[in-house]
């Protein structure tokens, strides 16, 4: 199935971006038809989108517990990515209000575009999609085959390269993007590039919530679910029976083996927890 290309306009001014979302206005607001789902529209026509193929530290996150307040990961690394996204669509002149919460300025309503197929899922509406900076001559509304050189010239792409986000694949990535991407990350983590030289989703120990807020930064996904996990109440101690609980089924690539939920790669050792395998080796099931 081909991406549909559609051409935009990039916005902050009122919103809190991160480094995977960032909203967006098409210039042809019919070219949504063409993809698989109805993305859902702001007043101001634009649209959040969701990064295709990567992760990046969550810098507000609030668990659906009640009570719960927002968290965050890391944050100087959490906002480097958010900063080097923004900076990528070529939004320039951002000024932060209270506590950084939201965007009170910026040269809003840059030109870019997205390659798109479908949104994430009826809640979120929320258009997966790679994104470009600039303009391109193909025509918007257009179909278009993405592959691999065209993958590398866009900000997802670049988020990885640079080491701003982990990498994150569902069914939706083909596995020539996907291989593609994975060998960025290994290039990010050897050489040493923004999060991996603090990456701890390998092991970490749990002495309190602020250790993956303040100090290490982790797989999101991981994190989301632990942070969630301790908001209900949960421990060290039964948190793999929380993953096996929530079924968040996953494929391991280099056994070909599929799982139905989080529990079979996720080690817990007294306060340790660690997943056992590398990020890039996962394909998650679609969210629904």
């Amino acid at each position: 199935m081909p991406f549909t290309l559609i051409k935009g306009t990039f916005y902050v001014v009122g919103y809190s971006p991160d480094g995977d979302s960032i909203r967006f206005k098409a210039n042809n607001p019919k070219n949504w038809e063409k993809i698989s789902g109805r993305p859902k529209i702001n007043k101001k026509e634009h649209v959040q989108l969701r990064f295709e193929g990567i992760d990046a530290l969550e810098t507000h996150f609030t668990p659906k517990v009640k009570g719960a307040k927002s968290e965050h990961q890391p944050m100087l690394l959490g906002k480097a990515a958010r900063d080097y996204t923004i900076s990528a669509v070529g939004i320039k002149n951002v000024k932060w209000g209270p506590k950084d919460a939201r965007v009170s300025r910026a040269d809003d309503g840059v030109a870019g575009y997205i390659l798109t197929r479908a949104i994430d899922n009826n809640k979120f509406g929320r258009p997966v999609s790679f994104v470009y900076a600039g303009t391109t001559a193909k025509a918007d509304g257009s179909e278009v085959h993405l592959d691999v050189n065209t993958l590398k010239k866009s900000i997802n792409y670049k988020l990885i390269e640079s080491g701003n986000a982990y990498p994150t694949y569902y069914p939706t990535l083909f596995y020539d993007l996907r291989n593609a991407i994975t060998n960025a990350v290994k290039k990010a983590r050897s050489a040493k590039k923004g999060l991996w030289p603090q990456d701890k989703t390998s092991g970490f120990t749990l002495s309190g919530k602020e250790a993956v807020t303040d100090q290490y930064p982790i797989f999101p996904k991981l994190f989301r679910r632990l942070i969630e996990h301790l908001a209900k109440g949960g421990t060290v101690s039964n948190f793999r029976q929380f993953l096996e609980d929530k079924k968040d089924g996953v494929l391991i690539l280099p056994e070909a083996h599929h799982t139905s939920a989080l529990d079979y790669i996720v080690e817990v050792k007294g306060k340790k927890i660690g997943m056992k395998v590398l990020p890039e080796n996962l394909v998650f099931d679609p969210q629904l």
